[in-house]
């Protein structure tokens, strides 16, 4: 089971990674990161992709409510694509509450983003936080 920083390395050997990181949605913060940064700054990208991710857990309509399923978190992940890259969001479930998920940037031409959100899936589920 990885840690953080294990996570992380994991996540930047994928095809076409650009950078990767575990974001707190609630603060903002990145708890860590590897690799670059869109805009140059983790932490300015921490901040950004926090807000996209509150908004997507905190809206009904992105809610698994109406889907029958109660006990589900209400997103599991977020694809953000650009002209240069995908951003895939990956909400971690944890044993506290859930307010964390992984970010990870692709190179557009170079990454594949079904075996991104793939093995995004597969880190959140392993990773140790604690």
């Amino acid at each position: 089971m990885p840690g953080i920083d294990e996570c992380l390395l994991e996540a930047m050997a994928l095809p076409g990674a650009r950078g990767a990181s575990l974001v707190d949605w609630t603060s903002g913060l990145a708890l860590g990161t590897a690799g670059d940064s869109p805009v140059g700054d983790h932490e300015t990208t921490a901040a950004e992709t926090a807000e996209l991710a509150r908004s997507a857990a905190e809206f009904d309509s992105f809610t698994a409510a109406d889907e029958g399923v109660d006990d589900a978190p209400p997103v599991e992940d977020l694809i953000v694509t650009t002209r240069a890259g995908y951003h895939v969001l990956r909400f971690v479930e944890t044993s506290f509450d859930s307010s964390v998920f992984l970010h990870l940037w692709l190179d557009r031409d170079a990454g594949n983003l079904a075996l991104a959100r793939l093995r995004l899936r597969d880190l959140a589920e392993r990773l140790v936080l604690g």
